[in-house]
C-alpha cells in the first residue's frame, strides 16, 4: 500500500510539475511578445516586442540616424524625394520605392488611414506635434507612438532617440547616437564658453527657410548653429526666438561684423541687391568681405547633421584660433557617416553650396 501511495504521489507530483512549468512558459511567452513603452506625449504604447515593419509620419530622418532603414515600409510624400536640404534622403534612395502613407511638409502630418491598413506595419512612428495618435491607432488597428522632432541641442533628440531604440530594440545604437551628440555640444561648448563677449565679433544670419525660402531679411533668433558656439547674434536683441523676417534697416543700424548667408537662396539675396545697392554697400561685413555659408537645414523639420556642420563651420570663422584644428568639410562628412551612414559634403560642393565666402551681388 505504501508503494502504491508512494508511486501515486510521484506521479501527482510530476503532472503538477508539468502543468506549472507550462503556465510559467505561456505567461513568460505572453510578456515577451508585446511591452510598453512611453512615447513623446506621455502615452503608454503596446508594441510587439518584435519589430519586423515600420510606418513613419515624419520620423524618418531619426530612424535613419537610428539604423532602421531596412524596417521602414511606408513614408510620407516627403521621404521619398531627395533634397540637398533633406540629407537622410540623398543616402537612401530607395526610399523612393516605399508605400506613401501620409502627407508631411509645413501643412502638417495628414496620414493615409487605408494605405496604413493596406500596408499594415508592426507600428507607426508619428512626430509629437500630430494630435491624434489615439485616434490613428485605433482606425488603423496598428500601435502608433508620437516622437518629437528635435531641433539643434534643443534638450529634445535624446528622449527622442531613447523612445525610438526601446521601440525596436536598438539601445545600443540609441547609446551611441546621444553620446555623439553630447560629445559634439560639450567639444563646441567648451572651444567658446571662456571667451569674453567684449572680445566676440557680432553676426547675423539671412538668407534662411522657413515657410518657405527668404531672400537677406529671413532670418532667426535663437540660431541653433550660433547658440552651440556661444556666437553674437544680433537678431537675439530683438526678443524673439526663431525665424521671422526683418526689417533691412535694423540690421543697417546692428551692422554686423559677419554675415553668414544661406547659399541656396543668393538667387533671392542677389534679386534684393539689385533692387537696394546702397543698403548692402553700406554693411562693414559686405565691405570687409565678410560674408560666409551657412547650409540650409530646416527642410521638413530640422536636419541635425547639417545644423551641426553648420556649427562647427560658423565656429571656424568667427574663432579662428578656437577652430584652427578643424577641417569644416572633413567636419561635416564626419558627422554624415555618423548620422547618416556615408560621406555626402562633396555633393553640397558640386551644387555649389560648400562652406567658404560669398559674394553678394553676383
Amino acid at each position: 500500500m505504501k508503494k502504491i501511495f508512494a508511486v501515486l504521489l510521484s506521479l501527482i507530483m510530476v503532472v503538477t510539475f508539468g502543468a506549472c512549468s507550462n503556465a510559467n512558459a505561456g505567461s513568460n511567452e505572453s510578456k515577451a511578445t508585446t511591452k510598453v513603452v512611453t512615447d513623446s506625449l506621455g502615452r503608454q504604447v503596446e508594441v510587439p516586442t518584435e519589430i519586423k515593419s515600420v510606418g513613419s509620419l515624419g520620423v524618418m530622418r531619426l530612424l535613419t540616424y537610428m539604423d532602421a532603414v531596412d524596417l521602414v515600409t511606408g513614408a510620407t510624400n516627403m521621404d521619398n524625394v531627395q533634397e540637398l536640404t533633406r540629407a537622410y534622403t540623398l543616402v537612401n534612395p530607395n526610399y523612393a520605392n516605399l508605400a506613401v502613407i501620409g502627407q508631411g511638409g509645413a501643412g502638417g502630418i495628414v496620414p493615409f488611414e487605408e494605405e496604413i491598413i493596406k500596408l499594415a506595419p508592426d507600428v507607426i512612428f508619428v512626430v509629437a506635434d500630430y494630435t491624434q495618435a489615439d485616434e490613428l491607432s485605433a482606425k488603423t488597428g496598428i500601435p502608433v507612438v508620437a516622437v518629437k522632432n528635435p531641433g539643434l541641442f534643443d534638450g529634445t533628440m535624446s528622449a527622442s532617440i531613447d523612445i525610438i531604440g526601446a521601440v525596436l530594440g536598438k539601445e545600443d545604437r540609441a547609446k551611441e547616437v546621444n553620446g555623439f551628440m553630447d560629445a559634439a555640444q560639450k567639444d563646441l561648448n567648451d572651444r567658446t564658453k571662456d571667451i569674453a563677449e567684449a572680445s566676440k565679433p557680432t553676426v547675423y544670419n539671412g538668407g534662411l527657410n522657413f515657410k518657405g525660402k527668404h531672400g537677406f531679411d529671413g532670418t532667426s533668433a535663437k540660431y541653433g548653429p550660433f547658440l552651440a558656439i556661444n556666437a553674437n547674434n544680433v537678431v537675439d536683441q530683438t526678443g524673439q526666438n526663431g525665424a521671422f523676417t526683418i526689417d533691412l534697416e535694423q540690421v543697417l543700424a546692428w551692422n554686423p561684423d559677419i554675415i553668414f548667408l544661406n547659399p541656396e537662396n543668393m538667387d533671392l539675396v542677389n534679386e534684393q541687391y539689385t533692387q537696394n545697392p546702397d543698403f548692402f554697400n553700406a554693411l562693414d561685413a559686405v565691405k570687409n568681405n565678410k560674408v560666409y555659408t551657412q547650409l540650409a537645414y530646416n527642410n521638413n523639420y530640422t536636419n541635425i547633421e547639417i545644423a551641426l556642420a553648420d556649427a562647427y563651420y560658423a565656429g571656424t570663422v568667427i574663432y579662428p584660433e578656437q577652430f584652427k584644428d578643424i577641417d569644416a568639410g572633413k567636419k561635416a562628412d564626419e558627422i554624415f557617416k555618423f548620422l547618416l551612414g556615408e560621406e555626402l559634403y562633396s555633393k553640397y560642393v558640386a551644387a555649389g553650396q560648400g562652406f567658404g565666402p560669398l559674394t553678394i551681388g553676383q
